[in-house]
């Protein structure tokens, strides 16, 4: 068997691209390296799988379409996964341009990839972001989601869009995977659970939204590739009970399903940074403040189309997950 990651060197796609090799299976990665955060990061993680006999990689941006296809074209893959992507809301603000580059036409021509190859399954990360303006909790894969509030909101859901379109018209099979608050060991910097450690340990304020008033499904990452590699076996196909006059957003007539990974067990931030606090040994800063354009009060997964589906839902503690990450932090930074 063999997989193309798109994204291999980020957060997810470096853990995949681990556990699939680690399996036996060979894997195919690409990314373009950009520097949104530390490339250092980056680089170590690919220096870990490029350990694996079976790994080969590729430098390359997603919107360069001939060379895209030129990978798509030079094997034969038995499933793709595509978890490349610009990734952060608030960042999304300030470079909009960046998110219709990658985001936009760098799944297009993912997309004409598969198409042009006859792809077997395409697998490929949304996010929650796509709930948006929604309060219903848990947020239901079946639920309307077409408030967004971030761009990057907007960009995952049209990716789900896009790739319905191509299931539709092309009987491409392709499973759409919607990540709640992925956390965990080579996470990446712009996220909470990173930078409140760096700020902690070198004494620093954290900045808290909505003066802390803020709640999070966290999903660590070991059950998020648990996930992906169960969904990767299991190639999606037309839901018979699927009603035009009731079209249900999780799954279609078309060759298609759409799932939450996220563990159902949302968290008060307070109580994830007490966490933190006891796993550091040390009490944070805290700088209160408004909440910010684009972000959500709070989160929480559905897991249970997951579960009906592949057998699994994410359960890891966030007690185990935090004090995994605060180790591997301190041993990375030799702290």
């Amino acid at each position: 068997m063999k997989v193309l990651v798109t994204g291999v060197a980020g957060f997810i796609g470096f853990h995949l691209g681990a556990r699939l090799l680690k399996d036996g299976i060979d894997v195919f990665g690409i990314d373009n390296l950009n520097p949104y955060y530390d490339p250092k990061l980056k680089q170590d993680r690919l220096a870990i799988l490029k350990e694996f006999s079976g790994f080969d990689f590729c430098k390359i941006d997603l919107i360069d379409r001939d060379n895209i296809l030129e990978v798509f074209k030079g094997d034969k893959y038995d499933v793709i996964v595509h978890l490349a992507a610009q990734a952060g809301v608030r960042y999304s603000i300030e470079n909009p341009y960046a998110y219709i580059d990658s985001n936009l036409v760098g799944f297009i021509n993912i997309l004409e990839g598969c198409r042009q190859t006859s792809v077997d399954h395409l697998v490929f990360a949304s996010s929650s972001s796509v709930y948006g303006a929604n309060t219903k909790m848990p947020f239901s894969v079946h639920d309307n989601v077409d408030h967004p509030v971030s761009l990057y909101g907007a960009t995952k859901k049209a990716n789900e869009l896009m790739a319905h379109t191509y299931s539709s018209l092309y009987s491409l099979p392709c499973t759409g995977l919607r990540f709640f608050t992925v956390y965990g060991p080579w996470g990446r910097p712009d996220m909470a659970l990173f930078k409140f450690t760096k700020a902690i340990l070198e004494g620093s304020s954290i900045d808290l939204y909505n003066y802390g008033k803020m709640r999070r499904d966290f999903t660590y990452i070991d059950d998020v590739v648990e996930g992906l590699v169960r969904v990767m076996h299991m190639r999606p196909e037309s839901d018979p009970k699927w009603d035009r006059a009731q079209p249900d957003t999780g799954s279609s007539y078309a060759p298609y399903r759409i799932y939450n990974i996220g563990g159902s067990h949302p968290v008060d931030l307070l109580y994830f940074i007490d966490v933190l606090e006891r796993a550091l040994g040390k009490k944070a800063k805290k700088n209160m403040l408004p909440l910010q354009p684009g972000d959500v009060i709070a989160t929480c997964a559905d897991a249970n189309d997951l579960e009906m589906a592949v057998g699994f839902r994410p359960e890891t503690p966030l007690e185990t997950g935090i004090l995994s990450f605060v180790k591997w932090y301190k041993s990375y930074y030799r702290i």
